[in-house]
C-alpha cells in the first residue's frame, strides 16, 4: 500500500488507530504535502489537516515539523538502498545486474507518492541532518554496488567505487529526466538504452581470474 493509500484510508477525523498505523498515517499525509509544496512552504496545519487528525494528535508523534521530514526521509532512503540491494542480488549474470539496478532507480522515481523528490530533489539540503542522509544513502546505494564490481573484476575498492558512483549517478539522473520531461519513451526502452551504455563501459575489464573475458559474461557471474 503506497503512502497515499495508506492516508486515504486513515483519513476520517476522530477514528483511533494503533500507534504504530496513526504514524503510518501521519508519514503519509506529510509526504503529499511535503512533496506538493517542498519543506519551506508546508505547514504543520496543512499535513494535520490532510491526516484528518488535530495539531496535538500530530505533535504526540512528532515533536516539529523537521523530525516529521527526517522521519520521511529516512524511509525513503531505506527503500531505495533495499531496491538497490535486492537488484544486485536478483542474479548472478552481471548483464541483466545492470539491468535490474537501473531499473530499480527508474521504478523509484516513477512511484506515484513522488518520494523521490524528497531525497534527489529537497529544498533542505542546506540542513546538516538532511544532507548526512542524502549523502549517506548515495554512498550506501554506491558500496553495494562496489561490492560486485569489486568481487567479480579484481579491481581496488576505490576504484570499484568510482565506478559504481558513475553507475548509481547516472542511474538516478537519467531516471529523474526521463520523469520530469514526459518522455514518450518506454520505461523498459529507457532502461534497455540506459542499461547498454553503461554496459558497454563495465563490459570492458574482465572477470576476476580470467585473462580478458568480458566483466559479465552470464556462464561466469
Amino acid at each position: 500500500m503506497t503512502a497515499i493509500e495508506q492516508t486515504e484510508a486513515a483519513r476520517p477525523r476522530g477514528t483511533r488507530l494503533p500507534r504504530r498505523a496513526r504514524r503510518n498515517q501521519l508519514l503519509g499525509a506529510a509526504q503529499e504535502v511535503f512533496v506538493a509544496q517542498g519543506y519551506h512552504a508546508a505547514a504543520m496545519d496543512d499535513i494535520a489537516e490532510r491526516a484528518g487528525v488535530s495539531k496535538p494528535v500530530l505533535y504526540q508523534h512528532f515533536p516539529g515539523k523537521l523530525d516529521l521530514y527526517l522521519a520521511l526521509l529516512d524511509q525513503h532512503c531505506e527503500a531505495l538502498l533495499l531496491a538497490v540491494r535486492t537488484a544486485l542480488a536478483s542474479t548472478t549474470d552481471n548483464k541483466l545486474r545492470v539491468a535490474a539496478t537501473m531499473d530499480a532507480y527508474f521504478a523509484y522515481v516513477e512511484d506515484e507518492g513522488g518520494a523521490f523528490r524528497l531525497v534527489f530533489e529537497s529544498d533542505l539540503t542546506n540542513e546538516p541532518a538532511v544532507r548526512e542522509r542524502v549523502d549517506r544513502v548515495s554512498l550506501q546505494c554506491a558500496e553495494a554496488i562496489s561490492d560486485v564490481i569489486a568481487e567479480d573484476t579484481g579491481l581496488s575498492k576505490d576504484e570499484s567505487m568510482l565506478l559504481a558512483v558513475g553507475l548509481g549517478g547516472v542511474s538516478q539522473v537519467v531516471a529523474r529526466y526521463w520523469l520530469s520531461s514526459e518522455s514518450p519513451v518506454a520505461r523498459d526502452t529507457a532502461v534497455g538504452l540506459l542499461t547498454s551504455l553503461a554496459w558497454r563501459g563495465i563490459a570492458g575489464f574482465p572477470l576476476h581470474g580470467t585473462e580478458g573475458g568480458p566483466a559479465g559474461q552470464a556462464a561466469q557471474g
